[in-house]
């Protein structure tokens, strides 16, 4: 397997035992090669929260349900809230928003966690009146977030309330059919339609035997697969690696290495994830197109050496 190929079942987890925080978290984009984004495998133990409640200062986060039910717990600032989550929920968390944690439900609940590597990072925990700069806790508390939190006893959480906008569900978009030729996709843009800013997510089932895109690299954005279902394989440059349910792909900007995937005979249903970069060039090999996405510009330009029209 390419180094860029990971399946979150030969990467080891990291597991929490705190008290209410009970779960395990596997970090799926460091294992991947990602760079300037991650995603990390959440599973929350039944009736056991994932996290303090806590807001990212300059990171957006974007959380996708893969098994179970729960509360998200969000404190805007006029008050806590919870709203009911389940199976194929999208849950977009913008950068300096709400707090915000999980709530696992009687069976738990399992998300992917997509979030971006800000460097000045910071958060805010409003039950604690504190906050965190990058490693440094505010005051240099002698005991992690998580003890502190657990020392002000379990929270009354309110009942849950009607879902906001930014909490869709797969279920209530209606797919888009894309593609031409070999290409063919049914897509649902989760990420506009719950109004992430910063990445996007698209929820793509690709048809059996059918590529998901043109091969294609990006010179600014990043982007990171998960498949959800089905089997197929993924083209990274020359080579190809099958994938199924569990594999994460990770695409760094600049590697000048095209991608596509192609959809075995059950199809293949996966999750992208992506940087919204205005600046971002992509470079289709096979036709030789350079598409300069922030202005929409599509051309097909003259292949060059380095040193052609210069000196002997």
């Amino acid at each position: 397997m390419s180094e860029q190929v990971v399946h979150w079942a030969d990467v080891e987890g990291f597991r929490a035992d705190e008290g209410a925080f009970r779960s395990t978290w596997t970090d799926l984009g460091r294992a991947a090669g990602s760079v300037t984004v991650g995603v990390k495998r959440v599973q929350v133990d039944p009736n056991a929260r994932s996290t303090p409640l806590h807001m990212e200062g300059s990171e957006e986060e974007i959380f996708f349900v893969l098994e179970g039910s729960g509360l998200s717990w969000q404190d805007d600032g006029d008050g806590e809230t919870t709203y009911e989550t389940r199976v194929g929920d999208c849950l977009v968390h913008l950068a300096g928003a709400e707090a915000h944690s999980v709530v696992a439900g009687p069976e738990g609940i399992e998300y992917l966690a997509f979030g971006t590597r800000a460097r000045a990072e910071y958060a805010f925990f409003p039950r604690l009146k504190a906050g965190r700069i990058g490693m440094l806790w505010a005051e240099m508390i002698g005991t992690h977030q998580w003890t502190q939190e657990l020392a002000l006893g379990d929270p009354e959480l309110p009942k849950p309330s009607p879902r906001p906008p930014r909490i869709v569900n797969i279920d209530e978009l209606d797919e888009e059919d894309w593609g031409r030729g070999d290409v063919l996709v049914h897509g649902r843009d989760l990420g506009i339609a719950a109004g992430s800013v910063l990445t996007g997510i698209n929820y793509n089932r690709v048809e059996a035997g059918m590529l998901s895109c043109p091969p294609h690299c990006h010179s600014a954005e990043e982007e990171i697969f998960v498949v959800l279902d089905g089997t197929g394989t993924v083209m990274l440059g020359d080579k190809e690696h099958a994938v199924r349910r569990g594999h994460v792909v990770a695409r760094p900007a600049a590697t000048r290495v095209a991608h596509s995937f192609r959809a075995g005979d059950d199809g293949l249903t996966m999750l992208a994830y992506g940087t919204r970069k205005p600046n971002d060039i992509a470079y289709y090999p096979r036709s030789n197109k350079t598409y300069f996405r922030g202005v929409g510009v599509m051309i097909r330009a003259e292949r060059l050496d380095y040193w052609d029209g210069e000196e002997e």
